[in-house]
């Protein structure tokens, strides 16, 4: 009976895998009928106001960062992407006929961004973030493509993904996309004010912010029930930015928009990934954005800013009297100061730091090896170039100078291990 019965379920779940890889052939070679190759090239004409907002939309999507690589024309793709998997390269999504965009109708464009299909039917690999922006209006979606259209085409020929298999094989996204691809993702605060779902919209449509703050399951999934809590895909980690996280580290709605319009904020400046989202797209938001992204990250009712945390007196004084300071005095003190204060508008404080609260020192310890290039922000305000000191700290030095950062202005335990500087290096 007992083996009747197994038999029966292994009968069930052979004719559903059937079913359901039947289902997905089918809508693969859809998707691939109705794929298009060739064709006339589109001329795509709006009026000024719809190209105008379109661009804005463009800023606030931050589709210029990616789709540029280093030295670069802007859109013209190439940007290598480091993913677990392998690396893709940005596509030139300038409207060249051959290498771009130039024979893409406004609904193939919408449909990339929404389904993530190509307008040859092949699948697109979640680099491109259609995963959040599937939540993008058609309105929207028309009037980024009405700018990009306008753009000056490029005939930069588009790189060939270099994955590992078998995530090289694309028809494998339709299964990737029947399980984590959603309509919607949900919300890491609480509101309900006008300010806070059109701060919704730009942090987890346009801005895709999750495609980065949020932690990634084995098969690269966003973990949308740890939304914004923060993740590290490389050597650098995009920090935890709900609610709790940044109130944890001093965060308040002031500060959020000082960072977010100008870089630069009392608690810390744009440096890493961060520094071009700032320069090439969150600057540009309008002031009643810049406030709906603050009141969304924060919420309606935002949690008060924590007072630094105490650090046990013991391990305060260890810190304040060890190698670490003797460090901090003979590499550090000459620019940021004695007393942590940094110089405004030139070099960063470390009172008050928003990176040395994190309970995950890799971003301190990522800076105090590698360094920090100079960098420009708006109003003419800029930061000198951090030297790097990798080759002049020891792994037990730079984790001792770690530990001082930390406990002295950071709040946090000094529990910085040479193994932790070394893996990083």
């Amino acid at each position: 009976m007992i083996l009747r019965r197994l038999g029966r379920w292994a009968f069930i779940g052979a004719a559903v895998i059937l079913v359901a890889g039947v289902a997905a052939a089918t809508f693969a070679m859809k998707n691939l009928l109705s794929g298009k190759t060739g064709g006339s090239v589109e001329v795509a004409s709006a009026p000024a106001e719809v190209v105008a907002r379109g661009k804005y939309l463009a800023e606030a999507a931050d589709c210029v960062a990616c789709h540029s690589a280093p030295g670069g024309a802007p859109f013209a793709g190439g940007l290598p992407m480091q993913t677990g998997f392998g690396t893709i390269y940005a596509t030139n999504i300038t409207p060249d006929p051959d290498d771009g965009l130039g024979r893409w109708s406004a609904e193939d464009f919408w449909r990339a961004l929404h389904d993530g299909i190509r307008r040859d039917g092949q699948q697109l690999y979640p680099a491109m973030p259609y995963t959040s922006y599937r939540g993008m209006t058609r309105t929207d979606a028309d009037a980024i493509y009405a700018y990009i259209m306008q753009l000056r085409p490029m005939k930069v020929a588009n790189r060939r993904t270099e994955l590992n298999f078998p995530f090289n094989i694309r028809l494998g996204m339709l299964g990737w996309n029947l399980l984590f691809l959603h309509d919607s993702l949900p919300a890491v605060s609480a509101g309900s004010s006008p300010a806070w779902q059109r701060g919704r919209y730009l942090v987890n449509v346009l801005g895709h912010c999750g495609e980065c703050h949020t932690p990634r399951g084995v098969v690269g999934e966003m973990e949308l029930a740890r939304s914004l809590t923060g993740f590290a895909l490389g050597r650098v980690a995009a920090p935890d930015i709900t609610p709790a996280g940044l109130a944890s580290r001093g965060w308040t709605a002031a500060g959020l928009r000082a960072y977010l319009g100008r870089g630069l904020a009392r608690q810390g400046s744009a440096f890493g990934d961060m520094h071009p989202v700032i320069m090439l797209s969150t600057r540009n938001l309008t002031a009643a954005d810049l406030a709906a992204v603050a009141t969304y990250l924060l919420g309606d009712n935002p949690p008060p800013p924590a007072p630094q945390p105490a650090v046990e007196p013991a391990e305060s004084a260890a810190a304040a009297n060890g190698a670490g300071r003797m460090s901090y005095v003979a590499l550090c003190a000459g620019c940021h100061g004695l007393d942590g204060d940094g110089v405004p508008n030139t070099v960063v404080a470390m009172r008050a730091n928003s990176t040395l609260r994190l309970a995950d020192p890799r971003n301190l310890i990522v800076a105090m090896l590698d360094g920090i290039g100079a960098e420009n922000f708006p109003h003419r305000a800029s930061m000198q170039a951090m030297p790097g000191f990798s080759d002049k700290l020891s792994d037990a030095e730079a984790a001792a100078l770690a530990n001082y950062l930390r406990a002295t202005w950071g709040g946090q335990k000094a529990d910085v291990t040479p193994a932790a500087v070394r893996a990083l290096r």
